[in-house]
């Protein structure tokens, strides 16, 4: 089973990137999402998005720059990000529940997670 994501790059502050993850090895049929290791910090929480898509879910940093979503058929997530700033360069993971339930922002309720991609804003 496995997650790979990729996307990321070297933008300018005020530009965008998209950011793709494709699962393998099984459907992903929960909840799935974004997270981020910024320089010298803590892994945390970007988005998340249900199965159905009707449901999503953000970090208040992010809130109104980007947007999740997904598509089933190619067993994928996505990450749009729009306004980027100096404070969204990190490492970007994305993840993916292999169960209902869980808190959409506990990294810990994830249980297959990708290898990360590395987004660098510059000012």
């Amino acid at each position: 089973v496995q997650l790979q994501a990729c996307g990321g790059g070297l933008v300018q502050a005020g530009g965008s990137l998209r950011l793709s993850c494709v699962g393998s090895g099984r459907t992903f049929r929960y909840r799935m999402g974004w997270f981020r290791r910024a320089p010298g910090k803590e892994r945390e929480f970007v988005a998340a998005i249900s199965w159905s898509g009707m449901s999503s879910y953000y970090a208040d940093s992010v809130k109104g720059r980007f947007t999740i979503s997904r598509d089933n058929a190619k067993n994928a997530v996505y990450l749009q990000m729009n306004s980027l700033n100096s404070e969204d360069t990190a490492v970007y993971y994305c993840a993916a529940r292999g169960l209902p339930g869980g808190s959409a922002n506990a990294e810990r309720t994830y249980d297959y997670w990708g290898q990360g991609t590395q987004v660098t804003v510059s000012s």
